[in-house]
């Protein structure tokens, strides 16, 4: 009788966290201007209106994409979160400017390594808003994301929690 009342008040599945890849203020994915990431039609997650200019790795894993203007990152960590992280909205039209690469597609990455650098101010400038999506791609094999929403982190701060099915 114990052991039922036990086990259905231990939460089920293995939990995740992703650390925060930049510091800043996490709003909701359904806040963000483009309705590509706000539908979560590419994953769930939040988003990061950024106070740095740098992304770091939010875990250990492997770099599974870089785009070669390096205004996003794909990884996957050592945890099994398909992580996307994207920095700006349609900055991929700036054509790279503003924005330094420091991995490429195929590099094993431990939690804080720096990823890319960019220009905010620079990428504001020019007209771009500057808010940064973090996703979940493989969300759906997750019973839940939660994320922070409507603190300020810093890099490396606890950000989202994924629980395993």
């Amino acid at each position: 009788m114990f052991s039922r009342l036990f086990h259905s008040l231990v939460p089920h599945g293995k939990g995740s966290v992703l650390r925060a890849p930049l510091a800043g203020t996490v709003i909701p994915l359904s806040e963000v201007s483009d309705p590509t990431f706000s539908s979560c039609s590419l994953g769930e997650g939040v988003a990061i209106e950024p106070s740095g200019c740098r992304v770091v790795a939010p875990a250990d894993g492997k770099v599974t994409a870089i785009f070669p203007t390096g205004h996003a990152v794909a990884l996957h960590t050592h945890d099994g979160l398909d992580v996307l992280i994207h920095v700006g909205l349609d900055t991929y039209k700036l054509g790279g400017r503003h924005f330094t690469v420091h991995a490429q597609v195929g590099d094993t990455v431990k939690q804080g390594d720096l990823l890319i650098e960019f220009d905010r101010e620079a990428i504001r400038e020019e007209g771009y808003d500057i808010t940064v999506p973090i996703l979940i791609c493989n969300a759906a094999e997750f019973s839940s994301i939660k994320g922070r929403v409507g603190d300020t982190v810093l890099e490396l701060d606890k950000l989202i929690t994924a629980r395993e099915r």
